[in-house]
């Protein structure tokens, strides 16, 4: 196994006596924020090319996977973790650029759908295969089973983080 980036940093963690199960964790953080870094590059220019920012990806597949590709906007920013204000901002210029349409909610006077269009479908979909292709580029040259196995462990680290309440 290589030694990386993070790997530098263990003697000083050592050094300044954290304990091993402390250094473990501090190296599985290090290590998944460089990861994320990494992905959220390489994500981000496929999507620049096509003319999209993350957030608008994110709403755009949000959309694309609900029942009839519509939701309301208080759904997408539950959904998406963005602000109201955010998720006004992004409709805004999906709305500007012919991907989505607002219409009135029959069942309630105070709210609105968000839906696709087709071309907001179009896009949906060039947008999900930009971004698999970026995760396939970065992920080239490592065994399958490698990434499998990564994956199940920090679906394990998540499950188990996940149970716990924070300040």
């Amino acid at each position: 196994m290589n030694p990386d980036e993070v790997d530098a940093m263990v003697p000083r963690w050592e050094e300044a006596g954290l304990s091993p199960s402390l250094i473990a964790t501090l190296e599985l953080s290090k290590r998944m924020a460089r990861l994320h870094l990494m992905f959220d590059q390489v994500v981000k220019a496929e999507l620049a090319e096509l003319g999209l920012t993350y957030a608008e990806f994110d709403v755009l597949a949000a959309l694309s996977r609900a029942p009839a590709c519509r939701m309301k906007p208080s759904e997408l920013s539950k959904s998406l973790f963005l602000t109201s204000g955010g998720i006004s901002n992004v409709l805004q210029r999906l709305a500007a650029a012919g991907y989505v349409e607002r219409e009135a909610n029959a069942g309630d006077a105070r709210s609105r759908w968000v839906q696709l269009t087709e071309e907001g479908q179009r896009m949906a979909t060039a947008a999900l295969v930009a971004s698999g292709r970026a995760y396939e580029e970065m992920t080239g040259g490592i065994p399958e089973e490698v990434v499998r196995e990564a994956a199940d462990a920090l679906r394990e680290v998540l499950s188990r983080v996940g149970r716990r309440r924070y300040r």
